[in-house]
């Protein structure tokens, strides 16, 4: 698993799709089970596994508090495109989309077909986190990483969803 959490104990690992990069603060998170799901990290969004029709994914502690962390990053970078902050301020965001990535690899478990589905939602956050670094973040993907934290909620059971980010 590039990007996303622990599968469950004792879970399966779930189909394998095209292997993503994960920010560097994952990288050396050191979970040698994260390699056996490496293949999925890449799937795109509308191609990772869906729940069942009528529901939602379990989330945990760990998953609830990442997506809320990088929810409040991704809305700093739309202020950014709009001139409201500074460069350094930018890649402070993309810094925290990272942290969150790699605390939700290292803290969190999911049966295999949800950590697939969080792959391919985080595979376009971190690539914008990746885009900021780079000088390279506009809108398409700013785009992407709102399309992947709008599918969010529909995948998975986030009671705090719709409250708004903290920051």
């Amino acid at each position: 698993m590039a990007a996303g959490c622990s599968p469950r104990p004792g879970a399966e690992p779930a189909a394998a799709a095209p292997a993503a990069q994960a920010p560097p603060a994952a990288a050396d998170a050191g979970h040698d089970a994260h390699a056996a799901h490496a293949a999925h990290a890449d799937a795109p969004v509308d191609a990772a596994p869906l729940p069942p029709a009528g529901q939602r994914w379990a989330t945990d502690a760990p998953l609830r508090a990442g997506m809320a962390r990088i929810r409040s990053a991704v809305e700093a970078l739309q202020h950014g495109l709009m001139g409201h902050l500074t460069e350094a301020q930018q890649k402070d965001a993309a810094v925290q989309v990272d942290a969150a990535v790699a605390d939700m690899i290292a803290n969190c478990k999911l049966e295999p077909e949800a950590d697939a589905s969080l792959h391919g939602l985080l595979a376009p956050l971190v690539a914008g986190a990746g885009a900021v670094r780079e000088g390279r973040f506009g809108q398409p993907e700013l785009a992407a990483m709102q399309d992947a934290l709008a599918q969010y909620p529909q995948r998975f059971d986030d009671p705090g969803w719709d409250q708004p980010a903290q920051e």
